[in-house]
């Protein structure tokens, strides 16, 4: 029962992947798609916990950790990157 609920888990993580993808791709703004990065950061995390419960191994979850501080990180370089792009684009355009 236990594997069986940890492959249904696996899948619906996937799918939920899937969609974040699709978010990144089509996204209609710089926002959605930071949001839908930060979304599949959280996923591949949950995954890595899933394996290492399925595995038993604690392996996974240390790098799930150190993923997770770097996955942090990421997002917020990118955000203190987007927000410098969107004040110089708002000075250009003030009078």
């Amino acid at each position: 029962m236990r594997i069986l609920m940890l492959q249904t888990m696996q899948w619906f993580l996937i799918f939920c992947a899937g969609m974040c993808i699709l978010r990144i791709l089509i996204g209609p703004s710089t926002a959605h798609r930071l949001v839908a990065l930060n979304v599949l950061s959280a996923l591949a995390l949950a995954f890595l916990v899933i394996q290492g419960l399925k595995k038993g191994r604690a392996l996974y979850l240390d790098v799930a950790l150190v993923y997770d501080i770097f996955g942090f990180l990421g997002f917020l370089a990118i955000t203190r990157f987007l927000k410098k792009s969107d004040d110089g684009v708002q000075e250009e355009e003030s009078p």
